[in-house]
């Protein structure tokens, strides 16, 4: 488990599958796929969680690490993984969701996403972890921003959101650019919150 100030970074289990199917069939998955809108069913669900599992197994130290993201008191809110890793190179990808949008724009994202940063750099020894968002999803570039994240690449017109083209946008970190957990914790004025406090 990864303790955060304001949420946990638990192993993935059913309590966060059993979600998927909301979190995947509302905005959050729209926001979060670049502009996707499907209907999942549980189902559906529930097979792309065992052939994820089996492709992991296949993939060895390459396999994908998922977390959940879980509030203080223990409320699944979302996800956090490190895909597509390449452990001769040392690079990871980094996907989130929070799946249920009372949690957005709350800092709550933030916390995780300083946590799987030092666990990438600290734990898995990587030296670069990348993500991808689009040009529309204006709480995302933020959050980059903030935390430090270099804007790296820009795809133009690359999804189709809504009936508007949106660029996409590509965000890496480098090991030596990482300041730490703590100081970002410092000078972005993270705080516990209250159990049950959705700020």
């Amino acid at each position: 488990m990864l303790e955060g100030m304001l949420v946990d970074l638990v192993p993935y289990s059913k309590k966060f599958l059993d979600l998927e199917h909301i979190w995947r069939n509302n905005e959050s998955a729209f926001w979060s796929s670049g502009g996707d809108r499907h209907i999942v069913s549980r189902a559906a669900i529930r097979r792309k969680a065992e052939a994820w599992a089996e492709e992991a197994e296949r993939l060895g130290p390459a396999r994908p690490v998922m977390f959940g993201m879980q509030t203080k008191d223990g409320t699944p809110i979302g996800f956090f993984t490190i895909a597509w890793l390449l452990p001769h190179h040392r690079v990871g990808l980094i996907g989130a969701r929070i799946g249920d949008p009372a949690y957005w724009g709350r800092g709550y994202g933030t916390d995780a996403l300083l946590l799987i940063v030092e666990f990438a750099f600290g734990w898995l020894d990587l030296r670069k972890v990348w993500l991808a968002t689009t040009s529309a999803n204006e709480r995302v570039m933020r959050q980059m921003d903030k935390v430090g994240f270099v804007l790296e690449g820009r795809a133009r017109r690359a999804s189709l959101m809504d009936g508007v083209w949106v660029d996409g946008l590509l965000y890496g970190m480098l090991r030596e650019e990482w300041p730490g957990r703590e100081a970002l914790i410092e000078r972005l004025g993270l705080h516990p919150v209250e159990q049950g406090d959705v700020r």
